[in-house]
């Protein structure tokens, strides 16, 4: 078992290195012609990591610079900038504080200037600006509530964006008459634009009415001012921006697939798209994985199964975890017993939730050494303690922020 745990960690430090996004961002400056005097502006969990590479790219070039991303994930001083770090999946005061610094260099610029906009993962909560009578305690209520309800990424953003100043291409508005070069490192599935990071330099694309049909669909409580502002429609035309997506959920499949291949595994990506329960996903995974040491599908080993997407974990309880720690957990019952099986996800930013850990690892031992110290799985999965519950038999995957945020993968090894 412990040569499929080496393969495994080291598939893992291939997939977090094949998805820095520096050169990705040095291949997407190279590209541009940039005219008259630079600005940059980078958010979200990645926004230190592209925002160096931008630095040492433009040197001279760049006049000044504004990087805010999560607590934590700044390396260190970067020439010309101004780094902030601020709360994250719930926006706070700091948040506010460096946003305002953004918004006041976006209204500063004229026509003759030229905004580099880095846009990464988490931007949505490390980017904001209420609008006038919307209360930080009012954005901090609305996210909670989504956070707990299950509601994915777009729906998620479709809310926060119609309370904010700087979401759903405002912005971008107010950099205009300046042009933004916009590089965006993509956490979303499908890569929409106007959800990654809550669109703040591209046009919106949904309505009041789908808006109106998450709040009836998780029951959301509002505010009189929530209300208001989600019953007007979002800016639906952006012109001052140009584009360029740099990683996405596929790069973090492709990597996993290219050291598979390297270990003698055959890879399969099942699928870029996953999105449901952890907890069904975990099952998912581990009946898969049950199927295949059995010969009951089309997949032979030695096969490493790879699925990327960003599942949902609707809380009921109390614990501590992420969406990738109850995914994995769910699948120790389904692949119990199991030689030579194990199953790993993690998100490709280093962070699972409000935890220290990436992800998670089991294998076909991990029920038994769970029951070894008096775990009920079933209950622990209940209260939403995953993080606790893989902490006891090493099951955590801790690598720290990496730096990148191209969503989550889990795989399936298989010897």
């Amino acid at each position: 078992m412990q040569e499929i745990y080496n393969d495994a960690q080291l598939m893992i430090k291939n997939i977090i290195a094949d998805n820095m996004p520096g050169t990705a961002v040095e291949n997407a400056l190279q590209a541009h012609d940039f005219r008259g005097n630079i600005y940059m502006v980078a958010i979200g969990k990645a926004a230190w990591t592209m925002a160096k590479a931008a630095c040492d790219f433009l040197g001279d070039r760049l006049v000044k610079g504004i990087v805010v991303t999560k607590y934590e994930h700044s390396k260190g001083h970067l020439p010309k900038c101004d780094i902030y770090e601020a709360g994250h999946p719930v926006s706070d005061e700091n948040t506010i504080a460096a946003t305002h610094e953004c918004v006041k260099l976006a209204k500063s610029l004229t026509g003759d200037g030229e905004l580099l906009f880095l846009v990464s993962g988490g931007g949505s909560a490390l980017f904001e600006y209420p609008l006038d009578g919307i209360t930080l305690s009012d954005v901090q209520n609305i996210t909670d509530q989504l956070l707990d309800s299950g509601a994915d990424i777009v729906e998620m953003n479709m809310i926060r964006k119609r309370l904010s100043g700087v979401k759903a291409g405002r912005f971008a508005q107010l950099a205009a008459p300046a042009k933004i070069f916009a590089i965006i490192l993509s956490d979303v599935l499908g890569d929409r634009l106007d959800s990654i990071a809550s669109g703040p330099a591209v046009s919106d694309n949904s309505t009041v009415a789908d808006a109106a049909n998450v709040v009836e669909k998780y029951n959301l409580k509002l505010t009189e001012a929530q209300s208001k502002y989600l019953a007007q429609e979002t800016p639906k035309n952006i012109d001052n921006v140009e584009i360029v997506i740099t990683g996405s959920v596929r790069t973090l499949c492709e990597a996993a697939v290219k050291t598979a291949e390297q270990l003698g595994y055959m890879p399969i990506v099942l699928t870029t798209a996953m999105n449901c329960e952890a907890a069904e996903a975990g099952r998912l995974l581990a009946s898969i994985a049950a199927d295949t040491k059995a010969g009951r599908n089309s997949f032979r080993a030695p096969c490493a199964i790879i699925v990327g997407g960003e599942t949902v974990v609707t809380i009921k309880g109390k614990g501590k975890g992420g969406r990738n720690q109850e995914k994995v957990l769910a699948a120790t019952k389904g692949i119990d017993g199991l030689e030579d099986t194990l199953i790993f996800s993690l998100g490709s930013d280093g962070t699972d939730g409000p935890t220290d850990a990436a992800g998670g690892i089991v294998d076909g031992t991990t029920l038994s050494k769970l029951r070894a110290a008096s775990i009920n799985i079933d209950k622990i999965l209940a209260d939403n303690d995953s993080y606790n519950a893989l902490k006891a038999v090493d099951g955590l995957i801790i690598i720290g922020p990496t730096g990148t945020n191209v969503n989550d993968i889990a795989v399936i090894l298989c010897k």
